[in-house]
């Protein structure tokens, strides 16, 4: 019986090997059949931090699509009875599951002139879900009043929002204002990674494709850009922005500056990438089969490296949102009445109201996890662009 049952043991040992050794069989077999993109993804699942970073980028973006109904309230609503709160605590139990808040009063320090704020523990203000509240259009289609969190006040309130970050100057709801924040500045991450992209494929590829005297203009040409000082410029042109423009036409003044300044490193990566491809068989064969230079650039030689272009493009954008939020902070960038992370921390270049109100440098956050989460993302796609290698 032991024999009889040592020879199962065994033969379940030979087996599970087996099918081990077919398993991995069968996985080397899908690597050499596999695609340039699926490596790159198989590859890129391997950089813990980068997924980490993949997973808050979806999240923010995600947060500035729905930045209307996660807001608490309009963003741009001031009440100065409510100036410089505290972020409120929620308490989330009262004889039960209850999410609330204690209502706040507030009265004005007689030898300070402080305002001064004290929460009278025997009200409370419910926090409920999927509440009704000011009106917006969802994706700019849809009318709608719903939000994710709101309250249900007392007769004698006026706001509907718990402050959970707190209030600014003019007594608006900072946790609304971050997230509608997030809409403008990683939008204009998006917006000026477009440009970027254009400018650098195009004269970059006409740099690397042609070489000659189109290649020493247009070398010649980034150099110049990359060595002007940026901070005076951008002051010398946001004192020539007219003070009556719109917030709109701000935006795309600020993300095309921005945009002139960042493309340089892609029209470099781009015709170093030409420079080597031009004289490869398969391009010489496109010429001679009569290919016109647009299609031999955008059909054969481009697609070679557009998981480089890709990992550049990740890079760029956190050099575009912390460059819309310095310009902002420094007051050369944004202007009020736009949100933007930029402009809600215009209120910290005081170090006294950073002393005295430390809530208003919230916004930090956001822009910290933000350019981390991009940064994190471009490593694991520069490790990702070569899947064949080690």
């Amino acid at each position: 019986m032991a024999d009889e049952a040592r020879d199962k043991e065994q033969l379940s040992r030979a087996a599970a090997d087996l099918l081990d050794e077919q398993q991995d069989h069968l996985e080397d077999e899908e690597i050499f059949v596999a695609g340039q993109w699926r490596l790159m993804w198989w590859r890129f699942r391997k950089h813990r931090m980068a997924m980490v970073g993949a997973v808050f980028v979806i999240f923010f973006y995600s947060v500035a699509a729905f930045a209307d109904f996660l807001a608490i309230s309009d963003p741009r609503l001031s009440d100065v009875d409510v100036a410089y709160l505290s972020p409120q605590t929620v308490h989330w139990f009262d004889g039960g599951f209850s999410p609330h808040v204690k209502k706040v009063i507030g009265a004005r320090d007689p030898e300070t002139f402080k305002k001064v704020y004290t929460t009278d523990p025997e009200v409370n203000i419910p926090i409920r879900f999927f509440v009704r509240g000011y009106e917006y259009k969802l994706f700019g289609l849809i009318t709608f009043d719903r939000h994710l969190i709101g309250t249900v006040p007392p007769e004698d309130e006026v706001r509907v929002a718990p402050f959970f970050l707190g209030t600014d100057v003019l007594g608006r709801d900072m946790w609304s204002r971050i997230v509608f924040g997030s809409r403008v500045s990683l939008s204009i991450g998006l917006v000026g990674v477009l440009l970027t992209l254009v400018l650098g494929i195009v004269l970059g590829g006409l740099s690397g494709y042609y070489g000659g005297w189109v290649d020493t203009v247009i070398q010649r040409i980034i150099e110049i850009t990359r060595s002007i000082p940026t901070l005076p410029l951008f002051i010398a042109l946001s004192a020539s922005v007219p003070k009556d423009w719109s917030v709109y036409r701000i935006y795309f003044i600020v993300t095309l500056i921005i945009a002139l300044f960042a493309w340089t490193e892609m029209g470099r990566v781009v015709r170093g990438r030409f420079l080597s491809l031009r004289e490869e068989d398969f391009v010489t064969a496109a010429r001679l089969a009569g290919a016109t230079d647009i299609r031999i650039i955008f059909r054969h030689m481009l697609p070679n490296f557009i998981s480089h272009v890709i990992t550049v493009t990740t890079l760029v954008l956190p050099f575009m949102i912390i460059s819309e939020t310095a310009l902002s902070f420094l007051g050369i960038g944004l202007r009020a009445p736009a949100v933007s992370w930029g402009v809600l921390l215009q209120q910290t270049q005081n170090v006294q109201s950073i002393a005295i109100y430390p809530w208003l440098t919230i916004p930090a956050i956001p822009v910290t996890l933000a350019v981390l989460a991009f940064n994190f993302v471009g490593d694991g796609m520069r490790d990702a662009a070569d899947p064949y290698a080690n």
